[in-house]
């Protein structure tokens, strides 16, 4: 069976770092495009990075540019996002999301057959 969980999700103050984790069961990352999305209570779903499927090419939008990275760990299967300098427009339930056999990404929803069932991520004070 085809899984992604997501892990590493918390309350954390402005201006500090966390790092999630999407780890893959029933089939490997490699050769497999991942992606973040976000979604908070009344907004629309946000895709804030994806990575293709050999790691070459990277993506985010100008809101996370800068201060969020993801990078994968094929060995582990597992993809991470590395968060740091957060702010409060930041807190939103976190999904990663795939599309295997792929070699480049997207942050558009549509693109992947595969999610997660998401994180909370909290930036408050």
């Amino acid at each position: 069976q085809l899984q992604l969980v997501e892990s590493g999700g918390g309350l954390v103050q402005p201006g500090g770092s966390l790092r999630l984790s999407c780890a893959a069961s029933g089939f490997t990352l490699g050769y497999t495009a991942i992606a973040w999305f976000r979604q908070a209570p009344g907004k629309e779903r946000e895709g804030v990075s994806c990575i293709s499927g050999r790691g070459y090419n990277t993506n985010y939008p100008d809101s996370v540019k800068g201060r969020f990275t993801i990078s994968r760990d094929n060995a582990k299967n597992t993809v991470y996002l590395q968060m740091n300098s957060l702010k409060p427009e930041d807190t939103a339930i976190y999904y990663c999301a795939a599309r295997k056999y792929s070699g480049g990404c997207s942050r558009l929803g549509s693109f992947y057959d595969y999610w997660g069932q998401g994180t909370q991520v909290t930036v408050s004070s």
